[in-house]
C-alpha cells in the first residue's frame, strides 16, 4: 500500500488519519437503461411519500407516517448494492426501501391504511413493512430494534 499523503497523488489520501479509496477507475459505469430503471424507482418512491403524506393528513392514515422524501436515493442506492437474495433490515422509514427492493405500491399503500392485503396483512402499518418474497425482513418502530435482527439474519446467512 502506497504511503498515505494529503497531497492527491497517492492510491489513498488521508483525512482525519484514516486512508480513503479513491474510486476504482475500472469500476462499471451503469448502463442507461439501468440509470433509468434507478430513476423511475426514486419518482415512484417520491410520489408514493407524497400521497402518504397526504392520506396522513386528511387522517386517513392512522398511526405514525414518517414519510422518506429527499432520500429516495438512498434506498434505491443501497438495494442496488445488495444481492436480491441479501437480506435487508431497515429503520421506522421504510417505505422507500420496501419500493426499491421490489414490493408494490399497492401492497405497501394497502399496508399504510391497514387493510388486509396490506404486505403485514394491514397490522404493521407505517412502520412495519414487511415481504419475505422479497427478502425485506421489516421497518421497525423502536430506534436500535433492527439492530438484534440484523446480526442474528447476519449469522444465519454467514451459518447458511
Amino acid at each position: 500500500m502506497p504511503t498515505p499523503t494529503t497531497d492527491g497523488n497517492s492510491a489513498h489520501d488521508v483525512h482525519g488519519g484514516l486512508p480513503i479509496p479513491r474510486r476504482a477507475a475500472n469500476r462499471p459505469i451503469p448502463s442507461a437503461d439501468l440509470l433509468r430503471a434507478w430513476y423511475r424507482q426514486l419518482i415512484l418512491i417520491r410520489e408514493f411519500e407524497i400521497r402518504c403524506m397526504q392520506a396522513y393528513q386528511d387522517k386517513k392514515i392512522g398511526g405514525f407516517c414518517h414519510v422518506y422524501i429527499g432520500q429516495e436515493a438512498v434506498a434505491v442506492g443501497c438495494v442496488a448494492a445488495l444481492k436480491p437474495q441479501d437480506p435487508l433490515v431497515t429503520a421506522y422509514r421504510d417505505h422507500g426501501h420496501a419500493l426499491a427492493r421490489g414490493m408494490t405500491a399497492r401492497a405497501c399503500m394497502a399496508e399504510m391504511f391497514g387493510r388486509v392485503d396490506g404486505c403485514a396483512k394491514g397490522k404493521g402499518g407505517s412502520m412495519h413493512m414487511f415481504d419475505r418474497e422479497h427478502h425485506l425482513y421489516g421497518g421497525h418502530g423502536i430506534v436500535g430494534a433492527q439492530t438484534p435482527l440484523g446480526a442474528g439474519l447476519a449469522f444465519a446467512t454467514k451459518y447458511e
